[in-house]
């Protein structure tokens, strides 16, 4: 076993963890289950988390990996009553079927936005293209999102 410790959703914390543990494993043994388990193989997007400000897929990253960064996940994005503005727009939108991948949707979304307000449709579908869905057909989903960049007249961000 081996001790870490890293920012998690604004709060400093620390674990044990085992030297092949994946951070997935590490949140969801935490009761931190909005991280979605989907493909294991960091292809379909479900499990996104946010690390220093980047969208990574937690199912291929390793927990040692995090040890002295910050990590934001999507219980630290928004709550039923505060949701975050992606959170709104996603559901306004019916961009939110099965549910299943928008917890990925939405920290790739907000890592994305983060570093650039002002994105635009080229930087939704190069930063997005690692998240899939089977339900919607992406078209809500991207005009969701697109909504909450301040190119978009209105944007929520």
């Amino acid at each position: 076993m081996k001790q870490i410790t890293f920012t998690l959703n604004g709060r400093k914390r620390q674990w044990d963890i085992a030297p092949d543990e994946t951070l997935i494993d590490l949140l969801r043994r935490q009761g931190l289950t909005g991280t979605k388990r989907g493909c294991d193989t960091g292809m379909c997007g479900s499990c996104a988390v946010i690390i220093d400000g980047r969208a990574v897929n937690a199912c291929i990253y390793y927990a040692f990996q995090v040890d002295g960064r910050t990590v934001e996940t999507i219980e630290g994005v928004g709550d039923f009553d505060r949701p975050h503005p992606l959170q709104t727009a996603l559901a306004d939108a019916g961009a939110v079927q099965c549910g299943f991948c928008t917890p990925g949707f939405i920290m790739t979304a907000k890592a994305l936005l983060d570093r650039k307000p002002n994105a635009e449709d080229a930087d939704f579908r190069q930063h997005l293209d690692g998240n899939l869905c089977r339900c919607t057909g992406y078209v809500k989903i991207e005009q969701a999102i697109r909504s909450c960049s301040t190119a978009a007249e209105g944007g929520a961000q």
